[in-house]
């Protein structure tokens, strides 16, 4: 049955708003017990217009509730993208009583054909759980009259040194600064001039430690998305760096480019701030859309969504220390039918068949290509529509080709072919959400993945596997309807 129009690209288990426009998701923080997901809000339209940040809270981070408002724009500019903390220990003395919630954002004020466009970082507080803010009568905190690009901080404690870092994003590099208060910050050092991908913008970056897993050595990680570059085919990315932190200054173990993820929508992501010590995750989300096409998806009355917030960590792979991210734990509770399939042999001549009528799927494969070296997945939406997803042993290579249904609205990069690499062969790991209008594809256990954008008519209906040039073993299969 058609899900009727306004709805029909609703996500079941991605957030996405009731109405009007988001983008970047801001202000990610746990705090007593809730989850909030503050985020770039138009309340007026369903495009890109003057910003304010968006709220919602989660016990989980699947079933979301939109609160009001939280930061409107006021004499100092829009509100664009930031961070929020807790203030455990009264550091700005906003909370002599208990601790409460900081938010740290960029104030934007437009420019005109006299005057560029003005950018600084301010911040604002709350007593009662992020429900109302009071921002800082000193705001704008810090300022940069040479910059126009100085925006998105992410903040944090650095427990060692006891100061809040932050890290600011600073047209193709990003700045570190520290402070005592929150009020009053302190340069310490610039990173990523000719570092990493420089086709672009640098926007909301992250700086957080991680450990290496299966050892007793961590590192630190620096999220940095790309914006949109026209004359590349690359559209909004986020690329990451693994390295050392000082408290001062930044330095990569790598001078390669790696990609947070290989999808075209998956973009200014960043991290929780305060996860409980007992539960240790990092936990990210990120903007599931493209610059290039972000205001002409042809959804009704709201647009944009968010990935499934996943859990990060690192892997060491041929010595390299990479990230692994697979969806977090907490989307189990939602599964309301679980299916296990069989060891099965695939053959050339008969593709295996998984009826998926719901829509909203997890879908875990382990799956041994040795004798096929291609693999292809087909998501049936329709008679006539579908989303192919072909892994190539040969190349170690996966791609997903997706269709513009809506009749030639998207620009020629919706279509464009999206590929990553994958290392599992010949036993390959596959984990696919896929929910009305997206596709999150895992492998090798999370050491790669694809988000992407997709408006069938209709969701998922079948996942069909075909084998060519030999056939597959299909070793185990869970089918978690959502």
């Amino acid at each position: 049955m058609l899900i009727k129009e306004k709805e029909q690209y609703r996500p079941r288990v991605h957030f996405a708003p009731q109405a009007n426009w988001i983008n970047d998701p801001n202000g990610m923080v746990y705090f007593e017990g809730e989850y909030h997901l503050f985020y770039q809000y138009n309340p007026n339209d369903t495009v890109w217009g003057p910003m304010h940040w968006g709220h919602a809270v989660s016990k989980d981070m699947v079933k979301w509730e939109e609160l009001s408002i939280a930061l409107y724009p006021d004499q100092l500019g829009q509100i664009f993208s930031g961070s929020a903390v807790v203030d455990w220990d009264n550091t700005t003395g906003f909370f002599p009583e208990k601790p409460g919630l900081v938010a740290i954002f960029t104030h934007h004020q437009p420019g005109d054909h006299e005057h560029p466009d003005k950018q600084s970082q301010s911040i604002a507080y709350s007593h009662d759980r992020g429900r109302t803010w009071e921002k800082y009568h000193g705001n704008p905190v810090l300022t940069d009259d040479t910059l126009i690009d100085f925006r998105d901080p992410k903040v944090f404690w650095d427990q060692t040194r006891g100061l809040w870092i932050m890290v600011l994003a600073t047209g193709q590099s990003v700045r570190f600064y520290s402070s005592k208060n929150l009020k009053e910050w302190q340069f310490e050092s610039q990173f990523g001039d000719d570092r990493g991908y420089q086709k672009g913008v640098w926007e909301c970056p992250d700086l957080f430690q991680l450990p290496v897993e299966g050892s007793d050595k961590t590192r630190w990680v620096l999220l940095v998305s790309v914006g949109d570059n026209p004359e590349y085919q690359t559209g909004s990315k986020t690329q990451y760096f693994v390295g050392e932190f000082d408290g001062k200054t930044f330095k990569p173990e790598h001078v390669d480019v790696r990609w947070l993820d290989h999808g075209k929508d998956n973009y200014a992501g960043v991290s929780f701030s305060d996860i409980p010590s007992n539960d240790g995750r990092r936990i990210y989300m990120g903007w599931m859309s493209n610059w290039r096409y972000a205001n002409q998806v042809p959804t009704k009355g709201w647009r944009g969504q968010m990935t499934f917030p996943r859990c990060l960590s690192l892997q060491e792979h041929h010595g390299q220390c990479m990230i692994r991210q697979l969806p977090v734990k907490e989307i189990e509770r939602y599964a309301r039918q679980v299916s296990m399939i069989d060891r099965k042999r695939i053959e050339p001549s008969q593709p295996y068949h998984i009826k998926l009528d719901e829509g909203c799927v997890d879908v875990k494969l382990k799956l041994d290509i040795a004798r096929a070296q291609l693999l292809i997945l087909t998501c049936k939406h329709t008679a006539d529509q579908e989303t192919i997803i072909t892994f190539n042993g040969s190349t170690q290579e996966v791609s997903l080709q997706r269709q513009d249904y809506s009749h030639g609205k998207l620009p020629d990069l919706f279509e464009a072919t999206q590929s990553m690499p994958f290392y599992g062969n010949p036993e390959l790991n596959i984990r696919l959400i896929i929910d009305a209008a997206s596709i999150e594809l895992f492998t090798d256990d999370g050491l790669q993945a694809l988000t992407s954008l997709i408006y069938p008519d209709q969701p998922c209906q079948e996942l069909v596997i075909t084998s060519q040039n030999g056939d597959t073993q299909l070793l185990s299969g869970q089918v978690s309807i959502l």
